[in-house]
């Protein structure tokens, strides 16, 4: 009986110095809820997903009523298959979210913390895209043939890279068969790089509004900030649960209701909203190559703050970096408007332009930064 008594106790010292007994900033807002709620949320998505996997059928000519038998027969599936589709939606604006709080409070400046934040979030992007292909609908289909023909851009092996992710020479059935398997495979990488983030999180101390050395003022996370947690999974909850049962299919393409078809392509070709800002990006330079590479450094970008910036005062002491901040988030949702819109005159321009002011930000913020404390000093 000595053993598990020992064992049990071990567990609670570990929970104790992890979550209750933390030392944590006196002084942070709400808005550092946004990862906790990250968590709950990959959680709901792994079973959710599970359940679903159960009774998916991996096959281009079955794929697309297998949706339809898990939302009419499957007892409580039609909750499963909602719950899921509105989970990554709800997961992406938790996840920008909690990123642009850190790019504001400059939170990039603990680098192992955020370099592995930006990972998970180039590895949600890569899971959610190959989720959206499960359906096998006219949007899945034509969603997978337009994202994988991107490889072709890269000189020399594209067309063999392109060949080796479809399995063949089309998006075809072995296409299906590997987005499915990476599909349910990737979650459990992002819940260990979770793992991780968390760990480098309690090495290094949490951020804090003003920037300064957190470890002036810190106290217990429990039970102040877990109570903060809980209003926080609350109110997420329900907002989930609002859009699931009275608006389930708003965030659904119309053209994703048919099945793929390969001899009729849609009118108009666009990714998940998530993913629209992006979109916009890569459509907007007129070389292929050049978009690709626009629409992998986008994000890429992220990575490299760190070293752009290495101030540690937030943009909240700096009033022209707050104000080029809301900018940028005026930015992305132009971008994500943009992306959804056809592509023709003037929104090819304007893309462009929106484009370029994006990359500019992260120039122009660390350029400002720099300035001010000069003048500051004299």
């Amino acid at each position: 009986m000595k053993m598990p008594l020992r064992k049990n106790n071990n567990l609670i010292k570990l929970i104790n110095n992890m979550l209750i007994d933390l030392p944590v900033p006196s002084n942070i807002t709400t808005f550092w809820s946004f990862g906790s709620m990250l968590g709950l949320m990959i959680i709901i998505q792994i079973i959710s997903g599970i359940i679903l996997s159960m009774h998916y059928s991996c096959n281009i000519e079955t794929a697309f009523y297998s949706m339809s038998h898990i939302m009419r027969n499957v007892n409580m599936g039609w909750m499963m298959r909602i719950m899921h589709a509105n989970g990554a939606s709800m997961f992406f604006i938790l996840m920008y979210i909690h990123m642009m709080r850190g790019v504001y409070y400059k939170s990039y400046n603990l680098s192992k913390t955020w370099m592995i934040g930006v990972s998970i979030l180039l590895m949600s992007m890569a899971t959610a895209f190959l989720g959206y292909v499960l359906p096998w609908g006219q949007m899945s289909f034509w969603g997978a043939t337009v994202i994988t023909n991107l490889f072709s851009a890269i000189p020399l092996i594209g067309n063999l890279v392109v060949e080796w992710l479809w399995g063949g020479f089309s998006v075809n059935n072995p296409t299906l068969t590997r987005f499915y398997s990476l599909h349910f495979f990737l979650p459990f990488i992002i819940l260990f790089l979770i793992i991780l983030h968390f760990l480098f999180l309690h090495e290094m101390g949490s951020n804090n509004p003003l920037g300064t050395n957190s470890n002036i003022d810190k106290i217990n996370f429990h039970p102040l900030f877990s109570s903060k947690d809980m209003i926080g999974f609350l109110s997420m909850m329900i907002i989930l649960m609002v859009v699931i049962l009275n608006f389930p299919m708003t965030l659904n393409d119309p053209e994703n209701f048919i099945p793929a078809n390969s001899l009729v392509t849609p009118i108009h070709i666009q990714p998940e909203w998530y993913f629209l800002f992006a979109y916009a990006i890569l459509r907007s330079i007129p070389n292929k190559l050049g978009g690709v590479i626009a629409l992998f450094m986008s994000i890429i970008i992220f990575y490299l703050l760190p070293l752009m910036n290495t101030n540690i005062l937030s943009n909240k002491n700096y009033p022209f970096n707050k104000m080029l901040f809301w900018m940028f988030i005026n930015i992305l949702i132009i971008l994500t408007w943009l992306g959804a819109l056809p592509i023709e005159q003037p929104y090819e321009n304007i893309s462009m332009i929106f484009t370029l002011i994006y990359f500019m930000f992260f120039l122009t913020n660390n350029i400002v930064t720099k300035l001010w404390n000069f003048v500051m000093k004299i």
